[in-house]
């Protein structure tokens, strides 16, 4: 399985957890299903964040779950053995829902300003752009070079900036600014992840040109 480099793997609390999971029965592949339960879940506090603004802690929570989810099927797939042989289509496509569920439902929270590009219409132009540095990563592997898990807008780039914007937005409820900086964290997601895919494209038409593949 290729796993992006993770110091938390070494934490007790993910070893523990991990250990617990894998005694109890739960396989890899269960546990990244429940990732992108968690993450479709946004779609609905999202949109409800704009009536109760907890929802948009609730939001930043399942964020998490998300996480920790992607954090932990790989563990018990590897530290304990359970991996099975469809476990990449497990590991990597319900990230790509995930990804969506979460940058869409961040939209559907946000109030409309007036906006020259609609929140929902750029929420779906980060969705693409985000799934497209996967895909640039799952293409430079299949073409023999590493996977570039490199930013500025990784996967884990992108949740902690939904993470920090759907804090920041339950304390800015209620007041002039109210959403104004989830819209802004959409925008920077959109060149951010732009700039992920010219610059993992870059480093794999390198790898190839050198002949430096694996």
């Amino acid at each position: 399985m290729d796993r992006r480099p993770l110091k938390v793997r070494g934490a007790n609390w993910a070893k523990n957890l991990a250990s617990l999971l894998a005694k109890i029965g739960l396989t890899p592949n269960i546990i990244s299903i429940f990732s992108v339960v968690f993450a479709f879940l946004v779609l609905f506090t999202g949109t409800f964040a704009k009536s109760n603004e907890y929802y948009f802690l609730l939001s930043a929570v399942l964020i998490q779950l998300r996480l920790i989810c992607n954090l932990l099927d790989g563990m018990v797939a590897v530290e304990h053995g359970k991996s099975s042989p469809n476990g990449e289509l497990y590991n990597d496509v319900p990230d790509r829902f995930a990804d969506i569920f979460i940058i869409i439902g961040g939209s559907l929270s946000i109030v409309d300003r007036g906006y020259t590009l609609s929140a929902v219409n750029l929420a779906w132009i980060a969705s693409c752009l985000a799934v497209i540095t996967a895909y640039v990563r799952v293409l430079g592997k299949s073409l023999g070079t590493k996977s570039y898990f490199i930013g500025p807008m990784a996967k884990q780039h992108r949740m902690f900036l939904m993470t920090l914007a759907f804090i920041a937005e339950f304390f800015l409820s209620g007041t002039n600014y109210s959403t104004r900086f989830l819209y802004i964290i959409l925008v920077v997601i959109t060149i951010g992840s732009f700039l992920t895919i010219f610059r993992r494209l870059a480093l794999i038409s390198s790898d190839l040109l050198s002949g430096e593949i694996e």
